[in-house]
């Protein structure tokens, strides 16, 4: 029919008719078809997208934001390429999503730390320091305490990964603490990288344990029964500040008449979640491909000061005098910890009890790195209870106190 419609006039417009019908055939045809092509070409965009464009957008704006890898030239580009880096970082990121879930939390401390009537239970602000850092001192509960009875105290050393926090974030942790532990508990700020390096956070630290020496019958807490605690990072600081102390170090800048007595007044550290071999801690990183963006190494002045700032390496090093003053270690980790892996706890325990220093080791199930500190803050959350019985067992044996 279709060649007809040019054979004869009278049937022209007929088969100019059907000639249209069919073309318009083939162009819904031909429409169909390209919709399928459409379909089947975005559909692999898409996946490619997921599994390359996503990671490498995540990977690299983290790169871009917290530090290229420390590479001569282009080679830096060319690691921060590497598809293993590219996946590693991305999970890291994502992983950090989970951090929504404390939004509750934010807000009641932040709620908390601004309401005036809270400031009975604390004293805010309190300048100490050669870098006039500011601390905040919390009051133990007066239930079945005398006035004239000074509280054993507790100092607490929040993490940040030697690059962020603030003594605000624990008001409600410091505040459970004084409550459950029966002792005055101060938590002061500390210079921070960039600001600062691992040597300046330690001698902010020790400046806030010879600040307690001199303030201690002025706020009423016994400046010769301390016990540090810290989490993370403030917990290798912790360990750290107690063994440059009893090292004696030049580099702290204060008295070695201040340094025994602070020495003297440490009765323990508990460690929540520590990093106690910077090395070994280095390596972890590596695995999650984080090396580069963690502040970690920049705050260390880089991998060859590593053994320096390493408790682990420092005990190694020790005689028998400075063994002996070491003080009590009592080590808890959350066995679903990826951030700082068990290991870290469980390598120092065993070198403190090689070197006959008393240790306790306590292995949290499945308690992650943020759970150990954040499940502190309030007696409604899951592990509250189970982290706080470890803590208060070895206050009792180390302040007499709970």
């Amino acid at each position: 029919m279709f060649s007809s419609s040019y054979t004869n006039n009278y049937n022209k417009p007929f088969g100019v008719k059907c000639y249209l019908i069919s073309y318009f055939g083939k162009t819904v045809r031909l429409n169909h078809n390209m919709s399928l092509l459409k379909y089947h070409m975005s559909l692999p965009v898409a996946v490619g997208f997921m599994l390359v464009g996503f990671p490498y957008s995540i990977s690299l704006a983290a790169q871009w934001i917290y530090g290229w890898p420390n590479k001569p030239g282009y080679k830096k580009y060319m690691e921060a390429l590497k598809p293993r880096r590219i996946y590693c970082l991305t999970r890291a990121v994502l992983e950090t999503l989970k951090y929504v879930q404390y939004g509750r939390l934010y807000f009641q401390w932040k709620s908390w730390y601004k309401n005036a009537e809270n400031r009975k239970h604390y004293e805010k602000g309190i300048p100490f320091g050669r870098r006039d850092n500011k601390l905040d001192l919390y009051h133990p509960p007066n239930v079945g305490r005398s006035k004239d009875v000074a509280a054993p105290l507790v100092v607490f050393i929040y993490g940040g990964a030697w690059g962020s926090g603030d003594r605000s974030i624990y008001c409600l942790l410091a505040r459970q603490m004084a409550e459950e532990l029966g002792a005055a508990v101060i938590c002061p700020d500390y210079c921070t990288y960039p600001k600062g390096n691992v040597l300046g956070m330690v001698q902010d630290i020790a400046d806030c344990l010879v600040w307690a020496q001199e303030s201690g019958q002025k706020f009423n807490f016994d400046k010769d029964n301390i016990v540090l605690i810290g989490h993370s990072a403030g917990a290798h600081l912790c360990a750290l500040t107690a063994l440059f102390l009893i090292d004696s170090r030049e580099e702290l800048f204060i008295e070695p008449s201040k340094q025994r007595d602070v020495t003297l007044a440490i009765k323990g550290v508990i460690g929540l979640s520590g990093v106690y071999d910077i090395m070994d801690h280095y390596e972890h990183e590596q695995k999650r491909g984080v090396e580069y963006i963690s502040t970690m190494h920049k705050a260390m002045n880089g991998v060859e000061n590593f053994p320096y700032y390493s408790p682990t390496h420092i005990l190694k090093k020790f005689n028998q005098d400075k063994l002996n003053r070491v003080p009590t270690f009592a080590l808890l980790h959350g066995t679903s910890d990826i951030i700082v892996p068990v290991e870290s706890s469980t390598k120092l325990s065993e070198l403190l009890t090689s070197l006959s220093i008393k240790v306790s080791l306590y292995l949290l199930p499945r308690v992650d790195h943020t759970e150990i500190v954040t499940d502190l803050m309030a007696s409604d959350r899951h592990f509250y209870h189970p982290i706080y019985s470890c803590i208060k067992q070895e206050c009792r044996n180390l302040l007499g106190t709970c």
